[in-house]
This record gives structure tokens, C-alpha cells and sequence, in this order.
């Protein structure tokens, strides 16, 4: 990664990189400008202690694509149980999903305020499961155009954060329109139960700049302005 004059930091083209490896560079920042770049390249970041920054593209990488997702009989139930709603509550979200007593947790304050920043810019977003004693999961991520990145996800009663994920990918489209791409980074048995893939680094190069070109659904409702009084939104 370079810094390149007037216009912040350059993140080289993953297509470039060897293969196999998934931690990539470290340093940069988390402006909005670098992170939106940076995703739009095929990276995201990760603290690797508590000055620096790391920036990842896994290889291979774990995706859901259009017809990737099952949704079980098990899961079928608990999608009725749950209120689905998007960007009511992405602070309480991100909150939980840094709570430092989950195992491998790796959000930090630094990655906190820079979603919340870019949550008010319009470009990262939550979906929350709800029951009748409140918040039971939910996930958050970055969407530009018809991609989505997803970030990290938490669940207090059962099957909510998957709830939260099959909405997700309803409301991207991916069931209608193959080009579009949910990016989950890493496959994980729980990923996996639900149909994730994972791909080699040139076929989710290809796959992101078809998903980047693709306009945003209306999926994601703006911020809630009771959350973010005062504060400008960006393109929904």
C-alpha cells in the first residue's frame, strides 16, 4: 500500500497478489475515503494491535451468490418469530458485535467510530431481528451499488442473526440478479450451514466489479433520524 499524493492511500490490485495469503498490508487509516476505497479494491481492515491497522483479501474468499442461500425447515420457523428492520439500531449492532467477552472478538473503538462514520454517510448499514424482549441479533456491513460487504454479525436468541442474513440477501437481489455479491470474507461452519461458498481471489475480482456496477436496491431505509440528528446521509 502507497500513499499517493492528493488523493490518500493506494491499495495494489488484488490480482497482483499471491495467492493464499490474506493478510496483505498494514498501516493507512480508517477515513471514509480509504475505507471506500479500499472495498471498492478488494480489501477491508482489521486492527492488528493498538496502533496499526491490517488490511485483508482473503484467498480464497467467502461469498454468497444467487441461488447460494438455504434456508432449512429449523430456520423457516424462526422466520416468523423475528421483526426484521434495517438501520434502526446500527449503533446498538456494532455494539454488540464488539462486545469484548465474544470469542476471537476483534472490533476496537477505532473500527466502532469509523462504521458509525460511515453509517451516517449512507454507505454502511444494519439489519436487526427483533422479538418481544428487544434486540435478538443482527449484522452489519458496507454497500456500494449492488455489492455488500458483510462485516460482522451477533445473535442473542436463536437463529436471529441468520434471520437477519436471509433478509439481507432478499434485499440485495441476489436471487434475481447474479451479478450482484455478498461478501461474508471468511467461510465459517455457521456461514456454511447456510450455503457460503468461497471462491479464489481473480473469480471474486470479477465477481466485485460486476456487483460494484450494479445500482443499490431499496432494501436499506436512511439512518433514523432520531439516531443521527443533525448529521447529513449519503447516497442510500
Amino acid at each position: 500500500m502507497s500513499r499517493a499524493r492528493h488523493i490518500g492511500w493506494v491499495f495494489p490490485p488484488i490480482t497482483t497478489l499471491p495467492p493464499g495469503e490474506d493478510l496483505i498490508a498494514a498501516g493507512a487509516d480508517l477515513e471514509p475515503e480509504t475505507l471506500l476505497a479500499a472495498y471498492q479494491a478488494g480489501y477491508f481492515p482489521m486492527p492488528l494491535n493498538r496502533r496499526k491497522i491490517g488490511w485483508f483479501s482473503p484467498d480464497p474468499r467467502g461469498v454468497f451468490r444467487a441461488g447460494d442461500l438455504r434456508v432449512y425447515k429449523s430456520l423457516r420457523r424462526s422466520l416468523k418469530r423475528y421483526e426484521v428492520t434495517t438501520n434502526t439500531a446500527f449503533e446498538e449492532v456494532i455494539t454488540a458485535c464488539a462486545d469484548p467477552g465474544r470469542p476471537y472478538g476483534w472490533i476496537d473503538r477505532r473500527i466502532t467510530d469509523a462504521y458509525i462514520r460511515l453509517h451516517h454517510l449512507g454507505y454502511a448499514h444494519s439489519v436487526e431481528a427483533w422479538d418481544d424482549d428487544g434486540l435478538a441479533g443482527g449484522l452489519y456491513g458496507i454497500r456500494i451499488g449492488g455489492f455488500f460487504a458483510g462485516e460482522s454479525m451477533f445473535h442473542r436468541r436463536t437463529d436471529a442473526s441468520k434471520v437477519a442474513l436471509v433478509h439481507l440477501v432478499e434485499g440485495l437481489g441476489l436471487e434475481s440478479d447474479p451479478g450482484r455479491l455478498l461478501d461474508v470474507q471468511w467461510m465459517t461452519p455457521h456461514l456454511a450451514s447456510l450455503g457460503c461458498r468461497v471462491i479464489d481471489r481473480p473469480d471474486y475480482w470479477r465477481r466485485l466489479l460486476d456487483g460494484l456496477e450494479r445500482p443499490p436496491t431499496d432494501f436499506f431505509q436512511p439512518p433514523s433520524p432520531a439516531r443521527s440528528a443533525g448529521r447529513e446521509t449519503g447516497p442510500q
